[in-house]
């Protein structure tokens, strides 16, 4: 079935297939949240899942969430445990990320990057450039390891993702996580990527 398809996803929530679904927040992603002193920046969340990141964010003060997933059962899902938030902190798309508009100040990767086909890493990175407003920035999780079963997930290492990256933005942080769950403990690395005001391309 193509991983692109709404279908997949939806079969896969239905089912309850996500055996990338932690049950809360990684540790660090909320150590990085809990160090933004700006609590009104726009964040973007694509390929969101069951968003603890989002539930975190919001009942911490920060007032202008997005999230965006294929799935419609998920994001029908996302709209009745955030109720509260819906269209007022929190804005919920049900669609492609590949063709979502709209600037952003920060992009969160948990879990998006890796259900990619690789052949569409390109694609994204240069999705994640026009998305961003020009200090804006990507930080999250990436897999540094490869997976034997076909994917998703797929993996990758550090020294790809940092080509990957160079081309469009300047690599702040990249590097192997101390804090990993004990099931991913050496697999994962942490990264914040800058929007790299060198590059120019058509809007």
């Amino acid at each position: 079935m193509n991983r692109m398809n709404a279908g997949y996803w939806n079969h896969r929530f239905e089912t309850r297939d996500t055996p990338w679904d932690i049950g809360y927040i990684p540790a660090p992603l909320k150590e990085y949240f809990d160090q933004l002193s700006n609590k009104n920046i726009s964040i973007l969340i694509p390929g969101c899942g069951n968003s603890y990141e989002a539930d975190y964010l919001l009942k911490n003060g920060f007032t202008n969430i997005t999230l965006i997933d294929i799935s419609s059962v998920l994001t029908k899902k996302l709209a009745e445990k955030l109720k509260q938030y819906t269209g007022k902190e929190l804005s919920i798309i049900t669609g492609n990320f590949f063709e979502l508009s709209g600037k952003y100040d920060l992009i969160i990767e948990q879990t998006f990057f890796c259900t990619l086909e690789p052949v569409l890493r390109i694609s994204y990175i240069e999705r994640m450039y026009h998305l961003l407003k020009e200090d804006g920035k990507i930080a999250g999780l990436l897999f540094n390891k490869t997976f034997a079963s076909p994917g998703p997930p797929f993996g990758g290492n550090i020294e790809e993702y940092r080509d990957l990256f160079a081309a469009f933005f300047h690599i702040k942080t990249m590097e192997p996580c101390y804090n990993s769950i004990a099931p991913r403990a050496g697999t994962e690395c942490f990264f914040i990527a800058a929007k790299s005001f060198n590059r120019k391309l058509e809007d």
